[in-house]
């Protein structure tokens, strides 16, 4: 009983001290919310229905006679799903009203209609990733194990959500790849198609970055911003500030390439190497040179 009620005293004194600390300035960071999130485990849902969708049958058995069938539900569980979740997202951002609900189902229905795209992109991120792994045995394998894949499931739905202007939902959902995988890319970056990843962990691809079509990123690959530009109360401007990386470039382990600059078609980036120069395409970049040519431009640091 005496431990109890110390307990009590503890819990009564910490809530009082909580409470009287509401409107320090430190808790302006961390305000109180009053209206609902959207749910993580709602969206692991809608994540798991759209792959199901796209990778029909690997991740849930189904019978010939109910394929359709089994399809058709599943778009039907998105939009059970979405609407509510969109909905909560942009009360976030905006008033909250009973337009916002319709507007919530509305753009709930124009990802729906970009499922089949997602679809194709993702198919051809599979034979990407194949094609560059010599121990893949076959895309069965690459679809079931290979964190890329994951990742770019992710990347992929929640880019779509991104360009529609939905808020939060599309990081929340890159956040849950990123746990899953290592793999960190922005819902803003836009990736083509064939683009594979090889291991993968350490990869960060950030929001205003450009990748063309087969592309292959190995482990430890940072595509970053190499400085920002603030506004008048020293904020970072969203402002395009990641790199372009044209078609068929390879960019290998641990290479860091900063700032707005393009990486030229066809070129190859060697591993460990610090890339903040435009390099033209059809280029070779290997450590020696890369710190020959950066110290000759006064890009060095």
């Amino acid at each position: 009983m005496k431990l109890l009620k110390g307990i009590k005293d503890i819990v009564d004194r910490n809530v009082e001290l909580l409470k009287s600390s509401e409107d320090s300035l430190e808790n302006r960071y961390i305000p109180r919310c009053n209206f609902p999130f959207p749910s993580h485990e709602k969206l692991v849902e809608f994540v798991n229905y759209v792959r199901d969708i796209c990778f029909h049958g690997y991740f849930e058995h189904v019978e010939e006679d109910v394929a359709e069938h089994k399809l058709r539900d599943n778009f039907h569980k998105i939009y059970n799903v979405l609407p509510d979740q969109i909905y909560f997202g942009m009360t976030f951002s905006l008033e909250n009203d009973c337009d916002l609900k319709i507007r919530s189902r509305e753009l709930a229905a124009s990802f729906m209609n970009k499922i089949p795209e997602i679809k194709r992109l993702l198919a051809t991120d599979v034979k990407a990733v194949f094609d560059n792994d010599p121990a893949a045995r076959n895309t069965n394998e690459v679809i079931l194990c290979y964190p890329a894949i994951r990742a770019m499931l992710h990347h992929r739905i929640a880019h779509a959500l991104f360009v529609l202007g939905i808020p939060i939902l599309p990081r929340i959902i890159s956040e849950m790849a990123h746990s899953e995988t290592g793999i960190d890319i922005h819902p803003g970056a836009h990736i083509r198609e064939y683009f594979s990843i090889d291991h993968g962990t350490g990869v960060v691809i950030g929001q205003t970055a450009i990748i063309g079509s087969h592309v292959c990123l190995y482990q430890g690959v940072t595509l970053g911003a190499r400085s920002f530009t603030l506004d008048n109360e020293g904020k970072p401007i969203d402002l395009p500030r990641h790199p372009i990386i044209e078609d068929h470039v390879t960019i290998y382990s641990n290479a860091t390439i900063l700032g707005r600059i393009t990486i030229g078609a066809r070129s190859v980036i060697g591993g460990n190497i610090w890339v903040t120069y435009n390099v033209p395409p059809d280029s070779r970049i290997v450590q020696q040179q890369a710190r020959d040519i950066s110290f000759k431009d006064g890009a060095g640091i």
